[in-house]
């Protein structure tokens, strides 16, 4: 079940966006029943997203306002727009992720170098 809070945004149940995601990682791994997440316009504040593989999602101007992605794979993922503050990004895959207008504010953001 969905509801749209005061922002606008959708606000979905943690079984509905561990159901997307799951699918959203049976795609991107190759396996059947997969299907890209699309999770823009949603209210994701809070939620705990960490080691899940959101490569090539679009999360656009949704709010992950203190949502943990620790070692998130969010490789070429869609956040244009997003509020991503007092998030944890650590270790998190931002690689060839679209940020325009991005809001990330007081967000950890964490990278380890691989040394040579």
């Amino acid at each position: 079940m969905t509801n749209v809070p005061l922002s606008g945004r959708r606000k979905l149940s943690k079984g509905e966006v561990d159901m997307i995601v799951t699918a959203h990682e049976k795609l991107v791994t190759g396996k059947p029943g997969g299907r890209r997440a699309v999770l823009k316009f949603v209210d994701l504040t809070g939620f705990d997203l960490s080691r899940r593989n959101l490569a090539d999602a679009d999360l656009s101007a949704s709010i992950l306002d203190g949502a943990k992605l620790i070692g998130a794979n969010l490789e070429r993922a869609n956040l244009n727009g997003a509020v991503i503050r007092n998030a944890n990004l650590s270790g998190a895959n931002l690689r060839g992720a679209e940020l325009i207008g991005a809001d990330l504010a007081r967000a950890l953001i964490l990278v380890t170098v691989p040394i040579a």
